[in-house]
């Protein structure tokens, strides 16, 4: 629906305002409401919004060692479009319109917004011939604490929704049914329908698998979730947390991704050969060896905090080499599936804290690299990936902190050919600021920053 359409609808139903929102480079979304009388001249053309969403992170501190934004540009606005196919209506707020908005250059694609990189990985895929289907699967711990108790009580002894690691718990969704119920219900109601939810292990740990979708309506669903998700329980005087792992007595906190490749113009899975072995295609392949020839390269980017790495360990259910296998869940990569509707790989490098825009966009990109290349995974790895990992070569062996990793970003050729020199610049001076701030604080540092925004 155009935006003159909707604006009539809009007038019929009495609607005097809506709400938007972007996603920066930590997967943060930010927005404001607009009067119906300014809608009408957004949705029917571009608008402006600070370029500082770009200059500043998490706590809203500005970068002092980016080119693209900063004090020296003076903060201009960036022209930004509202995507007029997202429209939902928030059932919290009177059912009000909702909107995901983007950053434009020059009415393209924005060489910084982490939504703008993703559609020109997608461009690219299409180019080939190629979509891809995926969703997203995220983790997340749930307190009986507001927003406010959680800083009074600086982070610590902080009451979970339910005691103890009662994994796919039974007993724990009969007894907090009516939250599990509202909550399947809330994101249904604002179209990230979820496939399944369960107990994961840890005290009130939620596990949640959105339905899939194309891969961009997939991104759109996963950063939504996220947020929707933080204030569903924060209205209920709870907090729900996204870190990568908050408490090294439990397991991380994981954001896998499920993706398949399809033929854009028949719509059939490419992933799956009903004559090879495992019935995995020759194209699926190339994209797994994409995916694990530069895993090394685009690992800030599904793993970006410093935090993300105290999850990448051994035994923590979380990957820590570049390794693939069948129906294995110890490797970063994880192909399943017996039939072309289930063929495909899990991604399970990821950790819950990050931006999924960048996340899909970072394997699209090495998935259609691969696939350009003609690369090749090597055998499958089976049993305990753990067993193996000091007999894997350098090449598989991922970086164990933020530090090192931006410095093989920063450094990568893949990364420019897919993201562009500026996104690759200003992603990583922003990871570089996030090291930097962790070293001048104490080791609560990570709770406090990361525990409920990111």
């Amino acid at each position: 629906m155009n935006g003159e359409l909707l604006i009539r609808k809009y007038e019929k139903e009495g609607v005097s305002k809506i709400k938007i929102a972007f996603t920066d480079i930590d997967g943060v979304q930010r927005g404001k409401y607009l009067s119906i009388k300014k809608f009408r001249e957004v949705a029917t053309g571009n608008s402006g919004f600070c370029d500082c969403v770009f200059g500043w992170d998490v706590e809203d501190q500005l970068y002092d060692n980016t080119s693209f934004t900063g004090w020296h540009t003076a903060f201009p606005d960036a022209t930004y479009r509202i995507d007029l196919q997202s429209e939902r209506r928030l059932k919290h707020e009177g059912n009000i319109p909702f909107f995901i908005a983007e950053f434009i250059d020059e009415s393209a694609e924005h060489p910084i917004c982490p939504r703008s990189r993703l559609k020109n990985v997608i461009r690219r895929s299409e180019e080939a011939g190629f979509s891809l289907k995926c969703g997203f699967e995220y983790e997340f711990f749930i307190f009986k604490e507001t927003s406010q108790s959680i800083r009074e009580k600086q982070y610590i002894n902080l009451e979970p929704l339910s005691p103890g690691n009662f994994g796919y718990s039974l007993l724990r969704t009969m007894t907090f049914s009516d939250l599990f119920d509202e909550f399947m219900d809330y994101c249904r109601d604002h179209n990230f329908e979820l496939e399944g939810l369960h107990c994961e292990t840890g005290p009130g740990v939620w596990e949640a698998a959105i339905s899939a979708d194309t891969v961009l309506e997939a991104a759109d669903k996963a950063a939504l979730f996220k947020t929707f998700t933080k204030a569903f329980f924060q209205r209920k005087n709870m907090t729900a947390t996204f870190m990568a792992k908050w408490s090294m007595d439990y397991p991380g906190q994981s954001g896998h991704l499920h993706q398949s490749l399809l033929s854009l113009e028949s719509g059939q899975s490419l992933f799956f050969d009903e004559k090879a072995e495992q019935n995995i295609s020759p194209l699926m392949l190339n994209y797994l060896g994409g995916l694990l020839n530069y895993m090394r390269e685009y690992l800030p980017m599904t793993s970006p905090t410093i935090n993300s790495y105290t999850r990448l360990v051994k035994g923590a259910w979380a990957p820590t080499v570049s390794a693939w296998g069948i129906e294995n869940r110890t490797t970063s990569l994880r192909v399943l599936g017996s039939s072309e509707k289930s063929k495909r790989i899990e991604f399970r490098l990821g950790s819950a804290d990050a931006n999924p825009y960048l996340v899909a966009a970072a394997n699209l990109a090495a998935g259609l690299e691969g696939i350009e290349l003609g690369l090749l995974p090597g055998e499958p790895l089976r049993g305990n990936a753990y067993d193996h990992e000091e007999n894997l070569p350098g090449s598989h062996q991922l970086s164990s902190n933020l530090r090192d990793a931006v410095s093989i970003f920063r450094c990568s050729d893949f990364a420019r050919k897919y993201f562009g020199d500026k996104f690759v610049d200003h992603f990583s001076a922003s990871r570089e600021w996030e090291v930097r701030e962790y070293e001048k604080h104490v080791n609560d540092w990570q709770l406090k920053r990361y525990f409920e925004i990111i």
